[in-house]
């Protein structure tokens, strides 16, 4: 496959240019746990879902949305005015 067409498919699968995820992909995808917005973390490729405390990978540009495939990082601490 050329570069080209490496690009091409890079871009269709979500991945902008230098990397980042497709803003448009982030707004629509959600944790497939809670049902919360993400955050993308660019520098380790990774969807944060801080309420369920995991941060799911993305690989060439495609994110891995899987329970089994995430890593697990300490959630977010509750905002006190929600107790």
């Amino acid at each position: 496959m050329t570069s080209e067409k490496k690009k091409s498919a890079a871009g269709a699968a979500g991945a902008g240019a230098g990397g980042t995820l497709d803003p448009y992909l982030l707004e629509i995808l959600v944790c497939p746990l809670t049902k919360t917005p993400l955050r993308y973390d660019a520098e380790r490729e990774e969807l944060i879902s801080e309420a369920a405390g995991l941060a799911y990978p993305v690989r060439d540009g495609i994110p891995i949305m899987l329970e089994k495939e995430a890593r697990a990082i300490a959630p977010a601490k509750p905002h006190p005015k929600s107790l």
